[in-house]
């Protein structure tokens, strides 16, 4: 491999993270509404916060611009490596990493602030694993509507990723992802999940 396509490599993942980093819901909330959804509501920028702040369809763009910033770097990836290069399976789950850390730990907000990072990871594992990424979903769809709580749904949709992963035969690579991403997941929910301990979370 010459420097040329070390450089290229490695920029996609450095891009991955700054592409992560793009708050989606603060911008559109910023541009559209007088909420300050960092310091209203749960005081994040997913999704969630900003339906239940500034309404169903500027929920459905941040959700919409947080899944595709997930699954583009993964596609990229995929296509400028190629089925001839030898770890592009590591080097696909480094990517789908990169742009969910930047979520988590965004760049344009000084490494604070991020979001939870579920709609992230999920547009990342519509490329990596469609299978796995279908079984999380439709975990996802059947507890938030039972329990009427998007963190239950969230929490189980985690963890039945990377066993879907796992299950669907893909690389051991990108089982290893999920575990981790799983685990990230779990550790931005930690207040959501005291208070579904406790009875409080809200509902949808």
């Amino acid at each position: 491999m010459d420097s040329f396509e070390i450089t290229k490599l490695a920029g996609l993942v450095i891009g991955a993270y700054v592409l992560g980093s793009v708050p989606s819901g603060l911008i559109l909330t910023k541009r559209f509404t007088s909420v300050d959804i960092r310091t209203e509501g749960s005081g994040n920028i997913g999704a969630t916060n900003v339906r239940r702040l500034a309404g169903t369809k500027l929920g459905a763009f941040t959700l919409a611009g947080d899944f595709l910033k997930g699954a583009l770097p993964v596609y990229i990836a995929g296509v400028i490596t190629g089925c001839e290069t030898a770890f592009i399976e590591l080097y696909i789950s480094v990517v789908a990493f990169a742009v969910f850390f930047g979520h988590l730990y965004p760049v344009f907000l000084k490494f604070q602030g991020g979001g939870k990072g579920v709609a992230t990871a999920a547009g990342s594992f519509l490329i990596l694993s469609p299978w796995a990424f279908l079984a999380a979903v439709t975990a996802f769809t059947i507890v938030t509507y039972s329990y009427r709580r998007v963190s239950a749904g969230s929490l189980v949709a985690s963890t039945v990723l990377p066993f879907a992963v796992w299950f669907a035969g893909d690389s051991g690579y990108y089982t290893s992802c999920a575990v981790i991403i799983s685990i990230f997941i779990f550790f931005r929910h930690r207040k959501n999940i005291n208070r579904l301990l406790a009875g409080t979370e809200p509902v949808l």
